[in-house]
């Protein structure tokens, strides 16, 4: 296992999304900046509350040109179910691979039950990343207005 540090490339990970969608990472980002949620599972409050964070945060990261997608180990019916309780309208993807997520990213790997500790990068426009934030238990995450921030002192120092 690999842990991703900044300027690393993102690896080419394919999400199914709930309805049977697919999507590519970091291609999905499109020229912008992205961020990548890796959450324990719709049980866990931290991640829920993580999610709805960025949920809320959206208008003010889609102003800043930052695209958010999450995933879990979660199956595609308990998937829909928590992006219709949350409200989320970012791409969440379901029934993730978590030995396979964690070999390409390092993420973390609860051993039983199976699923994947919190993750997160926020990646640049070219989909390398700036930063990754690994935890192994409940607690340590990305939250959106640290990411904002991050983005927009990104952006001052390129202009």
């Amino acid at each position: 296992m690999t842990l991703l540090s900044p300027e690393d490339s993102f690896p080419t990970l394919t999400l199914t999304q709930a309805g049977g969608q697919t999507l590519t990472l970091p291609d999905a980002f499109a020229d912008n900046f992205g961020v990548v949620l890796f959450y324990r599972g719709s049980w866990c409050p931290y991640c829920t509350a993580q999610l709805r964070a960025f949920q809320r945060a959206g208008e003010r990261l889609a102003e800043t040109g930052i695209k958010v997608v999450a995933l879990s180990v979660d199956d595609e019916p308990t998937t829909a179910e928590l992006i219709t309780k949350l409200g989320l309208t970012f791409p969440v993807g379901h029934t993730a691979d978590a030995a396979a997520i964690s070999a390409a990213t390092g993420a973390f790997v609860n051993p039983q039950p199976v699923y994947l500790q919190s993750t997160g990068f926020v990646l640049d426009p070219s989909g390398k990343v700036v930063v990754s934030v690994y935890s192994s238990g409940a607690i340590g995450r990305l939250v959106p207005d640290d990411v904002i921030g991050l983005v927009r002192n990104l952006r001052e120092r390129t202009e």
